[in-house]
């Protein structure tokens, strides 16, 4: 239970970063910059804290696919950013594909 939080905090930090970054704008502000090292530095501290329960395989593709969903809804629902069919679709894969490895894989690390 304990790697499954860790693994939460490093998604919310990368995502957090992530965020920012945009406002960074390539790092020639201070403080949105600062923000995203910060958490960049979060979330791979508590990513490499999930490891030590969780196979890379198994953390990387839930911690990079539930950011990039997450990402992809703040850019629709903040930053006025546009998802198409496909985008949707996609992402969809991306739960799904989330959810089949936290279900039903050994590998996940229960």
């Amino acid at each position: 239970m304990k790697a499954w939080l860790f693994l939460a905090v490093s998604i919310v930090a990368e995502v957090v970063g992530t965020a920012a970054l945009k406002s960074s704008e390539g790092f020639t502000r201070l403080a949105p910059s600062a923000i995203v090292i910060a958490c960049y530095g979060v979330a791979f501290y508590f990513l490499s804290l999930t490891l030590r329960w969780i196979p890379v395989g198994v953390a990387y593709a839930v911690w990079s696919g539930a950011g990039i969903v997450l990402i992809a809804t703040i850019g629709w629902l903040f930053l006025g950013q546009r998802l198409d069919a496909a985008a949707i679709a996609g992402m969809a894969l991306i739960v799904a594909g989330v959810l089949v490895i936290n279900v039903f894989s050994k590998a996940a690390g229960h």
